[in-house]
């Protein structure tokens, strides 16, 4: 449930078919720690106060070994490092986890609020499994993170889709919050300097890997120009190549990419002014709401169903506002 906005919960991409720095100095860890210090009440991930509803959503249950342990490692490497940033969840336990009335399509939502004096605005992860007509299944597994208006730096996201156990679609970006156009020095602080691009290309060279490109417009506007949008097929090499592909290729390159987002972005300590502030709440408004209009409101429903959507659907307006 996140897509390539990070901004996205469930975009059309997602649904059933009708019928110059190193690698290692982006590695994920938690070496530079927050500001404030943690509290007793939050900083525990075993937690009464994350409940069943966290548990649930870290299962990750209907995906592989490979891709469930890096869902894992990179949810953890963000609490670890935000977590005395972060509130905990407190999604109703029927909107943390819910399923349609046939019991065909199950999913986690996952959300944490950031504290009001931290960069972050939200940190939203989930999971959606939908078993399909042709007897196959669908598995979405996301991880975004979004910053509040204090700063302008990008947003994180992550989003593997399978269709089926030889093919993947992947999408991973720090979506911008600044016209790249307007602001070249943007671009080249958080996209240049980064060498963001040469993972990009790392992923290309993969022998199964071609570009992915979503059939929504808006999506593909308000990427980055270093967006990974892969899609990989190994019906050829079969389920022990695509478990290869995300052990060695997929899993490094989406660690490095959160790490660039943890050091760069999260803990850049970059501040905007008043006028800026207000830019970027509208901006960030607005593409909150076009998310809702475009793909939750008309996905969701189809998949769990009028009543089950609109009690998700409110309560992702309240986490959105």
């Amino acid at each position: 449930m996140a897509v390539v906005t990070s901004h996205f919960l469930l975009p059309p991409l997602c649904l059933p078919p009708p019928s110059s720095r190193t690698a290692s100095h982006y590695s994920v860890s938690p070496r530079r720690p927050p500001i404030m210090a943690a509290s007793s009440s939050s900083s525990s991930l075993t937690d009464p106060q994350y409940g069943g509803g966290r548990s649930r959503f870290m299962e990750f249950p209907h995906v592989s070994a490979p891709h469930r342990d890096l869902m894992v490692e990179l949810v953890s490497a963000v609490e670890a490092r935000l977590d005395s940033y972060l509130l905990p969840c407190t999604l109703p336990p029927d909107v943390q986890y819910y399923e349609n009335q046939s019991g065909t399509a199950q999913a986690t939502l996952h959300v944490r609020s950031g504290h009001d004096s931290s960069p972050i605005d939200f940190v939203l992860g989930s999971w959606i499994h939908c078993q399909l007509p042709s007897g196959g299944a669908l598995n979405i597994t996301s991880l975004s993170t979004y910053l509040n208006p204090s700063t302008d730096a990008p947003n994180f996201l992550i989003e593997l889709i399978r269709s089926s156990p030889t093919s993947l679609v992947l999408i991973l970006d720090l979506p911008p919050r600044k016209d790249l156009a307007l602001h070249p020095d943007y671009l080249q602080t958080f996209y240049e300097d980064t060498k963001l691009e040469s993972r990009r290309q790392l992923l290309e060279k993969i022998p199964e890997s071609q570009p992915y490109f979503s059939s929504s417009l808006y999506i593909r506007c308000i990427v980055s120009p270093t967006a990974i949008m892969t899609r990989i097929e190994t019906e050829a090499g079969g389920v022990e190549r695509m478990e290869e592909i995300l052990q060695s290729h997929v899993g490094p390159v989406a660690k490095e990419v959160l790490g660039i987002w943890l050091d760069q972005c999260a803990f850049g300590e970059r501040e905007v002014g008043d006028s800026e502030i207000s830019y970027l709440e509208k901006r960030d408004r607005l593409i909150r709401s076009k998310t809702i209009e475009i793909d939750l409101g008309s996905s969701l429903p189809r998949l769990f169903g009028p009543e089950t959507a609109g009690r998700v659907l409110e309560a992702m307006r309240g986490v959105f506002k």
